[in-house]
This record gives C-alpha cells, structure tokens and sequence, in this order.
C-alpha cells in the first residue's frame, strides 16, 4: 500500500504543475519554434558557412529551451526532459 501511494505521489509531482495541472504537453515556445526553423533552412542550404551559421543558431536555441525549460518548467517531468537536451547539445560540441 505504502509502494502505491509513494508511486502515486511521484507520478504527480512528475506531471503537475504548482495548481494540480497535468501538463506534459504544451505549445513549443519561441526558442524551440526557432530551432525547429534552423533545422529545415540547414537541411535545405548547400555546405557552407551559411549552413554552418544556421547549424550553430539552432543549437544556442536549443540550448536556450532546456535552460528555460530546466528553470522554469511547469513540472518536474518538463525539468527533467531540459536536462536531458541540455546534457544531449553540450555532449555534441565534444564528439568528433
């Protein structure tokens, strides 16, 4: 029983917000609308530093969304999901 209630409990604080709100999903913000739209003008434009520019935009964007999300996240899940893409972008910049 007490397995169940602590399970309950941690489940709620994963996916509700400060008033009892389930949220998981919600309307992308500017910076990830942002990186979406450097993401396809990347796809689209030949090698260069065009393409390179648009690249490295998109990440500082993405960035900018985990940290947002990882500060201001309406629940812990949201928290969570920002340090996830923030540790994903960051690992990027020392693959070869």
């Amino acid at each position: 029983m007490m397995i169940i209630a602590n399970l309950k409990r941690l489940t709620n604080k994963l996916v509700k917000d400060k008033n009892n709100n389930v949220v998981i999903l919600q309307f992308p913000n500017l910076p990830l609308i942002g990186w979406f739209v450097l993401i396809l003008f990347a796809q689209f434009v030949p090698s260069g530093l065009l393409k390179t520019g648009f690249e490295n935009l998109s990440s500082a964007l993405l960035f900018v969304w985990a940290y947002l999300e990882i500060t201001q996240g309406a629940s812990y899940a949201r928290r969570l999901l920002g340090v996830v893409v923030i540790t994903v972008v960051i690992s990027g910049y020392f693959r070869t």
